[in-house]
């Protein structure tokens, strides 16, 4: 059993011990093997935030982490594994369980020029520091008429992982999404992750960075542009990931990876998918997805948070609102996690998160998808 900091107890922990082929996800094993067998040059995610915050420490003496455990244990999660043997006591702080109090501390450093990195050993913890995020870093820069700027990142793992039940299993994308003042950034990949992060700390603005537990031992292919020091990605601008003709997916975070599964399928039944990833949720980059909409004239959005009030019920009612509207053949479709809170019994924890989209792709087109019924509809019902 593992005891985290909270003090629950759940079940054992492996993704924590640095083996990916212990994820959960039959789809994190299958990214590793694709990516294993044609990457001339890998990075983990883990490994590409952890290089995105060294250059950055380096590169900028205001820039620090604090957090639980970042310091002398490497990070709960082994992110910032060697930071603090590198840059010391000073700018890697071990902070006590106390999120409201390092996050206040964090937030008071950004306004007093520092650009602090903090860190959420889950971002389900971060609620006991909400107030901060939200009242503290995300509204003063409008309340100051634009005299304080607040540069600081909040980052750790978003999102269901596996075996920690309710408390700790909930997405924040929408929830961060919905405050003016915040930028909202939930990466998939390697390149993702350290683009995003570098961009990320040199931001003047609060930074909500929502990374994915599961996903931090998945290797991918590195291109040598992003390997420079000086490479960064927008904040702000989704990334086509598949070309197609048919059907856009629209995704953030691990369920990308989804999305390019399930177009990989429907390849082969002749069935063209456009994969978008966010990168960005707010704000949202919702030229890309109209342009690709009034091509392929269908849109489905995926996500593993709750339906109501989503980010794919956002995407639905900008689409509606806009020129892209006119060009769709058939209603928008979501794929979201089920409208419940978390179970912990794994075979109900398996079918309250997407599984496989291909089902969902039915409706628009009337193609038999083969393999088993799971995944959830527009109101969390699995199939």
């Amino acid at each position: 059993m593992c005891v985290c900091a909270c003090g629950c107890v759940c079940r054992p922990c492996p993704w924590i011990f640095f083996n990916p082929l212990n994820l959960t996800s039959g789809l994190n094993e299958r990214v590793l093997f694709k990516v294993a067998a044609f990457a001339p040059f890998q990075v983990t995610v883990r490994d590409a935030l952890n290089q995105a915050m060294d250059e950055e420490l380096e590169r900028d003496e205001r820039v620090f982490l604090l957090g639980e455990e970042v310091a002398q244990y490497d990070g709960a999660y082994k992110v910032s594994r060697g930071l603090w043997k590198k840059y010391g006591d000073k700018r890697i702080i071990d902070t006590p369980i106390s999120e409201m109090g390092f996050a206040g501390i964090a937030v008071g450093a950004a306004m007093a020029g520092l650009r602090p990195i903090c860190e959420f050993m889950t971002f389900n913890f971060s609620m006991q520091a909400i107030d901060q995020v939200i009242n503290s870093a995300a509204k003063t820069y409008y309340m100051s008429a634009g005299l304080q700027p607040v540069p600081i990142v909040f980052r750790g793992p978003n999102g269901a992982s596996a075996g920690v039940a309710a408390q700790h299993s909930q997405c924040f994308a929408a929830w961060y999404a919905h405050c003016p003042g915040l930028k909202v950034v939930s990466p998939w990949n390697s390149e993702d992750c350290r683009g995003l992060l570098k961009s990320a700390i040199r931001d003047d603005n609060p930074v909500v960075f929502l990374e994915n537990e599961l996903m931090y031992g998945v290797p991918f292919e590195m291109s040598d542009e992003s390997q420079s020091k000086d490479f960064v990605i927008p904040i702000g601008k989704a990334k086509i990931e598949r070309a197609g003709s048919h059907v856009t997916l629209v995704s953030h975070s691990r369920y990308v990876g989804h999305c390019l599964d399930a177009a990989a399928v429907l390849a082969k039944e002749g069935v063209e998918c456009e994969v978008i990833n966010l990168r960005t949720i707010r704000p949202m980059d919702v030229e890309s997805i109209e342009t690709s909409v009034m091509k392929t004239n269908h849109l489905l959005t995926v996500e593993g948070g709750w339906p109501q009030f989503g980010v794919g019920a956002e995407i639905c009612a900008r689409i509606m609102e806009g020129p892209a509207f006119n060009y769709l053949d058939a209603p928008v479709t979501r794929v979201t996690g089920v409208d419940i809170p978390m179970p912990y019994a794994k075979i109900l924890e398996d079918n309250s998160v997407p599984q496989s989209l291909t089902q969902s792709l039915e409706r628009p087109f009337h193609i038999s998808a083969p393999g088993p019924r799971l995944g959830t509809d527009v109101l969390g019902t699995v199939w």
